[in-house]
């Protein structure tokens, strides 16, 4: 299985589905690039790989155990599947519909700092999705110049 390199591209966006979970080939590709050393300023097992690990039940490591074993996107997949709580194809897909409508700006908490993040990127906070602020900031990381990273 290729590694993902992460200090040169980021990695899929967490719309990308694999058997409909959002998020998790974005989170195949940070550990593929952990695993790899190859993470860059990218970090598996974050808080958005979190929501889908808790949303079905498993851990961060036990998900990185099969990553390990050189399992294919698909194969990842169906583990997911078939470990953790038992979802529903309709529960899967209501789960991703919902996380790709989620915007920060609706947690109080976190307002302060995504408002920031998203005006540095020249985004509406108030309009803007958390995997639309995830897309431009892997687009910004990656538009400055080699020298510079």
């Amino acid at each position: 299985m290729k590694s993902t390199d992460l200090t040169q591209h980021p990695p899929r966006s967490p719309r990308v589905r694999i058997r409909d979970y959002a998020i998790l080939a974005r989170a195949i590709d940070k550990a593929r690039a952990e695993l790899a050393g190859k993470g860059g300023e990218y970090h598996y097992d974050c808080p958005l790989d979190r929501t889908l690990f808790t949303f079905k039940g498993v851990t961060g490591e036990e998900f990185l155990a099969q990553v390990k074993r050189e399992r294919s996107d698909e194969e990842l997949g169906i583990w997911l599947d078939m470990h953790g709580l038992a979802k529903t194809p309709e529960e899967i897909c209501a789960w991703s519909d919902s996380m790709e409508g989620y915007c920060l700006y609706n947690n109080l908490e976190k307002r302060p700092s995504f408002v920031l993040e998203c005006t540095r990127l020249g985004l509406n906070p108030a309009r803007t999705t958390l995997f639309e602020w995830l897309e431009a900031d892997d687009r910004a990381s990656f538009s400055v110049t080699p020298a510079r990273r």
